[in-house]
């Protein structure tokens, strides 16, 4: 069965493919919609505490979705990579074989927009 992924079925699919936790989502998305943040602004944005958003960009760090820029700010890597880096992870981590997966091509091609969007200064 072939789902679409747009903006609105996003988390889901994040949390399906690439078995993100929903607080993990929401930091990725978070931080590719707006750009660099530290966790204080992520726990602010998101409504959660300041140490689950540490926690949550901290395993997105770790699971190749985000690079640390500071100990206290969090920027995620181009959707293309950090997408496939985190699909790569999971595949590792529950043994399945790392292959194409239109469903996680998907999902990258839906945040490229955002993300360019907040790093692009004349969008501001």
């Amino acid at each position: 069965m072939y789902m679409s992924v747009n903006m609105d079925t996003v988390e889901e699919n994040i949390v399906s493919e690439l078995r993100l936790t929903s607080i993990q989502t929401r930091v990725y998305i978070l931080v590719v919609k707006k750009g660099k943040m530290s966790a204080k602004d992520i726990a602010q944005n998101l409504g959660i505490s300041e140490d689950e958003a540490h926690q949550a960009a901290t395993s997105l760090i770790q699971n190749g979705g985000f690079i640390d820029i500071t100990k206290t700010e969090f920027e995620s890597m181009h959707p293309r990579f950090a997408v496939v880096n985190m699909y790569r992870r999971m595949c590792e981590r529950e043994n399945i074989q790392f292959k194409k997966n239109l469903l996680v091509d998907n999902i990258s091609i839906v945040l490229e927009k955002p993300y360019d969007d907040a790093r692009t200064k004349y969008n501001q």
